[in-house]
């Protein structure tokens, strides 16, 4: 018998999420839409990628998330998953797909995991949606929950400003993140929430809180892939740490290959057939 095997990286799963949870380790996760980022990524030490519906911003230029749809979300996910072979791939499920009727949910679910390759869904929303996700994780489909700032409520909001700050909705998210626990979510997350506020709930949860503008106490953190390496310049929130200045870099190098044409420096011989 041959010995000769290809070792693959140790795929992260929902059981590998809740034994760093246990252990106190700190979970990466990053917001990413396409294949080449993808492959970029899984080379790094990020746990998990989230395809993001925010791909409706990063992606396609639209205001807010809601313009995306099943099938976008599926076609991008497609194109993560072929690129992650060691982070966990998890899929926003976007507006319409899943809000007030549990049937239509979980046949929104199901289309998803069939036909995108992720491990896991994402769903915005606390007792609203407590049925749905009940109806999903019966079905055997991880989900991680969403609280705080949901962006796919930002018409119910009034903007994207902080969440929780008054007691009374702290309460409600409290309540809201162990109704979420209880339902079966294998992990949540929190954005533009108070950080002591979202440290108790990280502290009470058995589950990993990943948090985004959510404080230092949180099981993990999550940004969008194109923010941290400085490829959006119009977005700078106050939670966003810039790890890179890329967008220069892209520019510049396009006007250097601009002006090389344009020269009629490129290409040369040596780079011809």
């Amino acid at each position: 018998m041959s010995t000769n095997t290809v070792d693959k990286p140790r795929k992260v799963t929902t059981a590998t999420v809740a034994k760093m949870k246990a252990a106190g380790e700190k979970i990466a996760m990053i917001t990413a839409y396409d294949y080449t980022m993808a492959t970029l990524v899984d080379r790094s030490g990020i746990d998990l990628i989230l395809v993001g519906d925010s791909a409706a911003n990063v992606m396609a230029g639209y205001e807010t998330t809601l313009p995306m749809t099943l099938e976008k979300m599926i076609y991008h996910t497609q194109c993560v998953t072929r690129g992650a072979q060691r982070a966990m791939v998890i899929c926003d499920m976007p507006f319409g797909s899943y809000q007030g009727d549990p049937l239509l949910a979980l046949h929104s679910a199901v289309k998803v995991m069939k036909e995108s390759g992720a491990a896991a869904l994402k769903l915005e929303g606390g007792s609203d949606v407590a049925d749905v996700i009940a109806k999903i994780v019966g079905a055997g489909i991880p989900v991680m929950g969403h609280l705080g700032l949901t962006p796919q409520s930002v018409n119910k909001f009034g903007g994207y400003g902080i969440r929780a700050k008054e007691e009374a909705e702290a309460n409600k998210l409290m309540e809201d993140a162990r109704l979420l626990q209880q339902v079966g979510c294998f992990a949540l997350v929190l954005e533009k929430v108070p950080a002591v506020l979202a440290a108790r709930v990280a502290k009470e949860l058995t589950i990993p809180v990943i948090g985004i503008g959510a404080g230092p106490d949180c099981d993990g953190q999550v940004l969008v892939l194109q923010d941290m390496l400085g490829l959006n310049d119009g977005f700078r929130p106050k939670f966003l740490r810039r790890y890179a200045e890329l967008a220069e870099t892209v520019v510049g190098a396009l006007d250097c290959y601009a002006k090389d044409v344009k020269a009629g420096a490129f290409p040369t011989m040596d780079e011809s057939y």
